[in-house]
């Protein structure tokens, strides 16, 4: 039923400089600012309620351009093909049929409330990325990586692909702090040709990381597939799926057995309902999601979907986490609880997206106050 008219939209860009401390940074991206569409939709309705939504971008991405959309250099950082998740969703028939959906949804039921219970006392499992952005001296990973242990994550994902001399160096410092037992995870960006995830893989398997993330180009699905073949006798999975951005390319790369951990993005993927699809897709093949949520809002919205994923579709946590990064979450109404290296299941009501209207104010480009000042000393 409808509660009421929209009254009032209004569509915001609202950019944190990241890039100063290098927070974000990767082989694709060396100087990203966390960026996010921030729409809000009021209505006339007594209750005054309303609705917020976010696209993640990374910083250029949120001018929209669409004459360039999909056109950007891939080493653009920032350009709008890294960042605009603007996507609606495609019409026709799902590519799960009807009745497989019901019945992976009707299995579900089965020790629902007992998961229920085991989500509100101990969370969802996650995993850091926080400790190892590409753009990081060797000093503030060690710094990083000591307190996250302290703080008792187990779970760690360090960033690859630019130069192999210093990946073998970042990589045995982080393999050296947490030990053998503990688990790592590699994220290359987009940044390789095929034949060259292969041989830089082959270099840095003897750190025994549990998968490789986005390879090589997010379109190059045989690409995957030829990858995932080569380095599955070193043990290493491939992740890959923060760029796809509808159910048809998940449908293709668990078809083509591209990939071992699919990664889902709440901002890229076209709604709730296009997220969902790829959930009861992931457990047909029998994949495990393990989404990614890097960036402004992503772990709070991610959140909602990664439980329901666990309490009403997989009923498994075999190698599934879900990513978090420690940044921008004092800049949100309902900011996403970690305890014990784990998602808190979300009390509040709504989706999480609200942001405070104060951090807009003062983020939004180029006249907040954040920017106005940046901007001033740059032309000085």
């Amino acid at each position: 039923m409808v509660r009421g008219r929209i009254s009032r939209l209004s569509v915001r860009d609202v950019r944190f400089p990241t890039s100063l401390g290098g927070h974000g940074s990767d082989a694709m991206h060396t100087d990203p600012d966390y960026s996010a569409a921030y729409v809000v939709i009021e209505t006339d309705a007594e209750d005054g309620i309303k609705g917020c939504g976010i696209t993640f971008t990374l910083g250029k991405g949120t001018e929209v351009d669409w004459s360039r959309e999909g056109r950007g250099a891939p080493g653009d950082s920032g350009c709008p093909k890294c960042g605009v998740g603007l996507v609606g969703q495609a019409g026709g028939k799902a590519c799960l049929e009807v009745t497989c959906g019901h019945e992976i949804l009707q299995k579900g039921q089965v020790g629902k409330k007992e998961r229920e219970k085991q989500m509100l006392a101990q969370g969802y499992p996650a995993y850091t990325t926080s400790c190892a952005w590409l753009g990081y001296s060797d000093d503030t990973l060690k710094q990083l990586c000591a307190q996250a242990l302290k703080d008792g994550w187990t779970r760690f994902k360090v960033k690859v692909g630019a130069d192999l001399q210093d990946d073998v160096r970042r990589c045995q410092i982080i393999r050296d702090m947490i030990g053998p037992e503990k688990t790592l995870m590699m994220d290359a960006n987009q940044r390789w040709d095929v034949p060259e995830a292969v041989e830089w893989m082959s270099k840095l398997a003897k750190f025994k990381p549990l998968w490789i993330e986005e390879p090589t180009s997010p379109d190059d699905i045989l690409g995957h597939a030829a990858i995932s073949k080569a380095l599955v006798p070193l043990g290493i999975g491939i992740a890959t799926g923060e760029q796809c951005h509808n159910r048809v390319i998940f449908k293709q790369l668990l078809q083509a057995k591209a990939l071992q951990f699919l990664q889902i993005d709440s901002c890229r993927l076209g709604s709730v309902n296009e997220n969902l699809s790829v959930l009861l897709m992931a457990k047909k093949f029998e994949i495990p999601v393990c989404p990614h949520a890097g960036g402004v809002g992503l772990c709070e919205l991610v959140q909602h979907l990664i439980i329901f994923d666990y309490i009403s579709v997989s009923a498994s946590l075999k190698n599934r986490m879900c990513e978090y990064v420690d940044h921008l979450h004092e800049h949100f109404k309902y900011p996403v609880m970690i305890q014990r290296a784990s998602y808190m299941p979300p009390k509040d009501p709504g989706y999480s997206t609200e942001m405070k209207e104060e951090s807009v104010k003062k983020h939004q480009y180029p006249d907040g106050e954040v920017w106005k000042k940046l901007l001033a000393a740059q032309e000085n």
